[in-house]
């Protein structure tokens, strides 16, 4: 079995590719390795379908995480969503500022403790989710149209246990 680096554009990062020779048998390894790749390759698909199906609203997938977080779970600090949508906290002010322009959100600063700042969803940003979080939805189940009901809650949990 060989293994190369190869850098692609489509994707955006390194990932690993195998040519495995006839009649090799697989190792713990090399099956781990092809795991990691078939999920590398499904993320870099799946992401590419979500960039796709936000941006015909207005929005990248940032600020779709802040807008979809602050829909189902209400205001929040800007600490929580750095922490829940994984971004860097000058990422954080940048995309709360351009949700705020376009006046999906909208912040409050803490009268008890100046340093935390909420942010909360508008009017205007809870009726954006309600038009297209349930189309979104609906495209995010369409992915996993091929699964079965048992296999999606197989999936999560072999997912689960990788982490």
């Amino acid at each position: 079995m060989s293994i190369r680096v190869v850098e692609t554009e489509k994707i955006g990062y390194n990932y690993l590719e195998f040519e495995i020779k006839r009649g090799d048998e697989m190792n713990r390894k090399e099956k781990s390795l092809q795991a990691l790749i078939g999920i590398l390759r499904t993320s870099s698909t799946l992401e590419q379908i979500v960039r796709k199906d936000v941006a015909c609203y207005g929005l990248n997938m940032t600020e779709f995480s802040v807008l979809e977080l602050l829909y189902h779970k209400g205001r929040q600090t800007t600490q929580t969503i750095k922490n829940k949508i994984l971004i860097a906290s000058s990422s954080t002010t940048y995309v709360v500022d351009q949700l705020e322009k376009k006046e999906h959100v909208r912040r409050d600063i803490c009268q008890e403790d100046k340093r935390v700042t909420y942010v909360e969803i508008t009017e205007s940003g809870k009726a954006l989710m309600d038009e297209i979080f349930p189309l979104h939805a609906k495209k995010i189940e369409t992915c996993f149209g091929k699964l079965t009901e048992d296999e999606l809650v197989q999936l999560k949990e072999l997912l689960k246990k990788v982490r």
